[in-house]
């Protein structure tokens, strides 16, 4: 009998907390790039596909970052290459809805997923430098996933 007050409370709080859960916001519509952006998307695309860690590390520049959800920062190609080691395999399609640049300074926000029929499984923002060579680099990559 003393229990029957407690499972009245905890039943109440399940479905108060099940109802205070939103559902997430709609994906934003993706956006064509102008091609020396979406050339870094692209290039991301393949070299995480072919676990190509040393690929990848190439897309950032000399002092770039990762900053990934449960991980400190890593700064410069070779933490990042050393970072990226045995990761990749999946498909990854990156969508961009959003960029900018002005200078030799950009921006690309966008989501990800590995499924290509798929709902994005998360987000992310890349800051670029266009480097002496006229390409552009990632100097932060910055994710996180879309699970509550």
């Amino acid at each position: 009998m003393r229990a029957f007050p407690l499972v009245v409370f905890l039943a109440f709080t399940a479905s108060a907390n099940a109802q205070n859960r939103t559902p997430l916001p709609p994906v934003p519509d993706a956006i064509e790039l102008p091609d020396e952006l979406d050339r870094v998307l692209r290039d991301y695309e393949a070299a995480w596909l072919g676990s190509d860690e040393a690929a990848l590390a190439a897309l950032f520049t000399p002092d770039g970052f990762i900053l990934r959800p449960g991980h400190g920062p890593v700064r410069g190609r070779e933490a990042i290459r050393e970072a990226y080691a045995n990761s990749g395999g999946a498909g990854l399609i990156l969508t961009a809805y959003a960029y900018a640049h002005e200078g030799d300074v950009g921006y690309i926000i966008g989501g990800y997923r590995y499924d290509p029929d798929g709902i994005d499984s998360g987000k992310y923002t890349l800051t670029l430098r266009r480097l002496e060579d006229g390409r552009w680099y990632i100097a932060s990559d910055m994710d996180n996933g879309n699970r509550r």
